[in-house]
């Protein structure tokens, strides 16, 4: 999209347009940000961590009593706050956990004790003291709490659109988040049923 934007740019300027050659596999490569870079310039191959940031510790996903957050602790001031959150400021001003570098060196010994005390808290009651502290932290939602997530009611993710062929009356569905000069971008019908058109495009084909 970017680059179909950018030649349409680029012909508006010059007259000219571009041939754009997107691969999916280099789309995949390119954005591996900081795995690629850092085995580029280490040339060493990183061991898988899940969700977890290469470079910054603690920033992934914690258990909590309710579900899972995220915590993305991107500075060593963020990580005291957090660690005050949770009752224990000692892992704050333990010297091997005291800065960035020393996380990453000690992620093993350090994830476990986080997450252990993240476990023992409410997901909002946890997610409510960060944010009153200033640090980045959200919910891990499971698709029934997305759904009923007020944003997304507000914002009209989800479809119901009005069918026949349903037994509920509508068809669910998901809306594209584009919104351009207010219009949502989004079908006013469900999907066709099976041939529902056929007698109409044999007509404009001139085969009917």
């Amino acid at each position: 999209m970017i680059g179909i934007l950018a030649a349409l740019a680029q012909r508006e300027k010059t007259g000219k347009g571009c041939y754009i050659d997107t691969a999916l596999v280099d789309s995949t490569v390119g954005i591996l940000a900081n795995q690629a870079l850092n085995y580029l310039v280490s040339n060493e191959i990183p061991k898988r961590i899940g969700n977890s940031h290469p470079n910054i510790v603690p920033y992934q996903e914690f258990p909590v009593a309710d579900g899972h957050v995220i915590v993305a602790t991107g500075n060593d001031n963020q990580y005291v706050k957090f660690c005050n959150v949770l009752g224990a400021p000692e892992l704050a001003q333990n010297p091997a956990y005291k800065d960035n570098i020393g996380r990453l060196q000690h992620r093993n010994e350090l994830v476990p004790k986080l997450s252990a005390l993240t476990a023992r808290m409410k997901r909002d009651d946890l997610l409510g003291k960060l944010e009153a502290q200033g640090v980045p932290a959200g919910p891990i939602n499971n698709l029934e709490q997305v759904f009923n997530d007020a944003q997304v009611k507000h914002r009209g993710m989800k479809l119901n659109l009005p069918s026949s062929a349903a037994k509920s009356g509508s068809i669910p569905g998901v809306r594209t988040p584009i919104v351009m000069d207010g219009w949502r971008a989004a079908s006013e019908r469900p999907s066709p049923r099976l041939g529902e058109h056929s007698a109409e495009i044999l007509r404009e084909i001139g085969e009917s």
